[in-house]
């Protein structure tokens, strides 16, 4: 390759990632403006939480899913297949078991949001713990235990919602499926430092990740610490899930959908690119969808019913180019 060739490469990533970065603010303006009316004093605060809740749940959606695939080497794969989902909805099948609709909807908001992520961190921390520090185990080895686990908590949550009554399963519906509307300010606030917290961990491993996703031996051959790297990697990956899930509910396979877009319209392997847009992107994505669905829709449809089934189609799809290979 021709060196200006090579030197022009970064300004035509740094101009898609300008362009990217523009779409969303566009959808956060419009999103913020349309239909507003003049009424500003209740518009702007109301609509201000929803925007900084898709971008605080679109951020940590995105980060974890590209070093999830970072660390695992394979971009078919998201932190949806530790568990992370299903743990979610057996915690509060449990709740709901034990405590009842009418307890468990007047628990302070803020306990249950502590304890929601103390417990999912908790999850990983153990499993990651048992499995990955010991010289006979593997990173493989920690997928299909979480895949096992998975389906074990899920099988759990279906035993116990078969002996609930109706009514209580109605209100346990409500509360598996991703919702953006009405977001609390103090969870917010919580969320955003934690969130804080563990992108300050990852920053300082973006250079690390570029050597990780050249492949284990080659990383180690050029005197990464694997072990190391990877044990971090995953301690964000699992407060970042575990945040966004706690804040609004599972979307299982909306990173998977920003990962593999991100990938392929800034066409480089560089986390410094990848990472910015794959935010952008599910800024874009989530603002786009909830601006439809309460201008087109009026509400009449569920945002992660069309994220996951956008999300179902871009699995597919990858699986069968990985076939045709």
């Amino acid at each position: 390759m021709p060196v200006w060739a090579s030197a022009l490469r970064p300004v035509g990533h740094e101009r898609r990632l300008l362009l990217l970065g523009g779409l969303a603010l566009l959808c956060v303006a419009v999103f913020m403006t349309l239909g507003a009316n003049g009424q500003w004093d209740f518009v702007l605060p109301f609509r201000g939480r929803k925007v900084a809740t898709v971008m605080l749940v679109g951020y940590a959606i995105a980060v974890s899913t590209v070093l999830f695939q970072t660390v695992t080497e394979n971009r078919v794969l998201t932190p949806a297949i530790m568990g992370f989902d299903t743990l979610y909805v057996l915690l509060q099948t449990c709740l709901l078991f034990f405590l009842g609709s009418t307890t468990v909807a007047s628990l302070d908001v803020r306990l249950l949001f502590a304890v929601e992520v103390a417990v999912m961190v908790l999850f990983s921390g153990v499993l990651h713990r048992w499995l990955f520090w010991s010289g006979r185990r593997s990173i493989h080895l920690l997928l299909l235990t979480g895949v096992v686990l998975g389906v074990l908590f899920r099988s759990l949550s279906t035993f116990l919602q078969r002996v609930i009554a109706p009514s209580e399963f109605a209100f346990l519906q409500d509360r598996f499926f991703a919702s953006f509307n009405n977001p609390d300010p103090d969870l917010l606030a919580v969320s955003a430092v934690v969130t804080l917290g563990a992108s300050g961990l990852g920053l300082g491993l973006l250079r690390a990740c570029d050597v990780l996703g050249l492949g284990r031996d080659l990383a180690i051959n050029l005197g990464l610490d694997h072990r190391r790297t990877v044990s971090l990697l995953l301690v964000v990956v699992a407060v970042l899930v575990s945040v966004s899930t706690a804040l609004v509910g599972p979307v299982t396979f909306f990173g998977l959908l920003v990962a593999n877009l991100a990938y392929g319209l800034v066409g480089s392997h560089r986390h410094v690119h990848i990472l910015p847009a794959a935010v952008f992107l599910a800024v874009i994505g989530l603002l786009g969808g909830q601006l439809v669905l309460e201008q087109v829709f009026s509400f009449g449809a569920n945002l992660r019913v069309i994220i996951e089934f956008l999300g179902g189609l871009m699995f597919i799809a990858l699986l069968m180019r990985g076939a045709l290979r």
